[in-house]
């Protein structure tokens, strides 16, 4: 067959194969039919663009053994099973291993069309994805994720680069809202783990009594209302990145058990004794000072050295203030483009206005004001104050300014005239003449007694 197929179709019963051919066919689908596994498993790589559809029952290799197989080269190509009704169980056991769906016998030719374009459509999309993921390893890419001129920012994606390229485990710090975990996704998409899971975790979000089976999963009966095996976090981010936010806040119990992941590489359900072995990278994050945490109890000491040879940090908005603008008019474009809007032009005299006020949410902060402002929102969290509407010139701000120097110097010289021009620099004249352009009255500086 020289076009490729949209489904490899394994079976080792002859009708049913030329069944299924003729189905497909008719639904305008191209299928290729094998009753050796291993000659379909050959047709299978990372960029097939179909699927697989196989039968569980099977003399020489079960489907559960073919979806393994098929997992190990591309865990998000979609494998539909076949199976009799005494297979059922069987079934369900493959969906928990990854399976993407299964069809019991007899079945419809409508079923299993229906079934199948699913899946195709599935796999299509994730291949779309995969090759949007690939884009990410330009370099305008990551100054477009991580924007900013400045040399904390210019260092910061510096770093990125330099320890995407190596599979050290390591720390991202930052104050709430400043994009740890978009740094966290930038080295992952810059890793040879691209292609791989990038899991995320909130360890202050997950309630204690579920951490351990949310990490590590469970096995059956593990622990009351275990009905069924299942896999943890960790397990499902098998070669990819795990990404675990606020990790100081985890039970202490839970610490030290990560703290052997670390070291042994491996993991074991909760219920089992079997261990896993684990191909992971680990990048914590924090919003807390860890140096800290580790005095007051909160966080092992030796968890945070384990993890902290290579420490990121993410610095807030304050400490970058000249890249808010170009910031804001970014995330304005975004938000053009994720709620169709047109374009909306910022004046410069906006703009400049920015870097005047604080963003203790930092660029989180600022993304939903980008976002307010397109939509031409200027209520909630004082997005937008008259003076974003009515901008103010540089001399406005210069005298703005200017008069708070005068009112500051005045209330620490108790208002006596003379002691503020000689420190201001000033003449006693001009001292007079700022004092009545901005309303500045010598008495309300002057002690009660006085």
């Amino acid at each position: 067959m020289s076009e490729t197929p949209d489904i490899l179709f394994i079976d080792d019963e002859q009708h049913l194969r030329n069944a299924v051919s003729q189905t497909f066919e008719l639904a305008d689908l191209k299928v290729q039919c094998f009753d050796a596994p291993q000659d379909a498993l050959e047709r299978v790589t990372r960029d097939y663009t179909g699927i697989v559809v196989t039968d569980i029952r099977m003399p020489e290799m079960d489907g559960s053994q073919v979806l393994r197989q098929v997992l190990e080269i591309d865990y998000e190509l979609p494998v539909v099973l076949v199976t009799g009704h005494g297979d059922v169980q069987m079934a369900v056991e493959a969906m928990r291993a990854g399976a993407y769906d299964f069809i019991e016998k007899p079945f419809s030719s409508d079923h299993l069309v229906e079934v199948v374009r699913k899946a195709i459509d599935k796999r299509r999309l994730t291949l779309e994805n995969r090759e949007l993921r690939a884009n990410v390893t330009r370099r305008d890419d990551l100054e477009a994720r991580l924007l900013g001129r400045t040399r904390e920012m210019v260092e910061l994606r510096k770093i990125i680069r330099s320890v995407a390229l190596t599979d050290t485990d390591l720390i991202v710090v930052g104050d709430t809202g400043t994009g740890k975990e978009v740094v966290a996704r930038s080295i992952h998409d810059l890793s040879e783990r691209r292609d791989k899971q990038f899991v995320a975790l909130n360890c202050s979000s997950i309630p204690a009594s579920q951490i351990e089976s949310e990490l590590f999963g469970h096995e059956q009966g593990a622990f009351p209302g275990a009905m069924r095996a299942r896999f943890g976090k960790l397990e499902h981010a098998r070669g990819g990145t795990v990404f675990l936010d606020d990790f100081e806040n985890m039970p202490q119990d839970m610490q030290t058990k990560l703290l052997r992941v670390l070291e042994e590489r491996t993991i074991t359900r909760m219920g089992s004794n079997e261990p896993i072995e684990l191909d992971v990278r680990f990048i914590a994050a924090s919003k807390s000072n860890l140096e800290e945490a580790v005095q007051e109890g909160r966080l092992r000491d030796d968890l945070f050295y384990r993890l902290e040879a290579v420490t990121l940090r993410v610095p807030c908005l304050d400490e970058r203030k000249e890249d808010i603008p170009r910031l804001f008019t970014q995330l304005a474009n975004e938000a053009a483009r994720r709620y169709r809007r047109d374009f909306v032009e910022i004046p410069s005299s906006l703009l400049s206005t920015l870097g005047d006020r604080e963003w203790p949410g930092n660029v989180r902060q600022l993304r939903n004001a980008a976002d307010r402002y397109v939509l031409g929102l200027e209520a909630g969290e004082g997005a937008f104050t008259n003076d974003f509407e009515k901008p103010r010139a540089l001399s406005q701000r210069m005298a703005e300014h200017e008069k708070k120097l005068i009112a500051a110097e005045l209330q620490a010289q108790k208002g006596v005239l003379r002691n503020t021009y000689l420190a201001l620099g000033l003449s006693r004249k001009s001292l007079y003449e700022k004092m009545q352009k901005y309303g500045l009255d010598r008495d309300s500086f002057k002690e009660d007694d006085a």
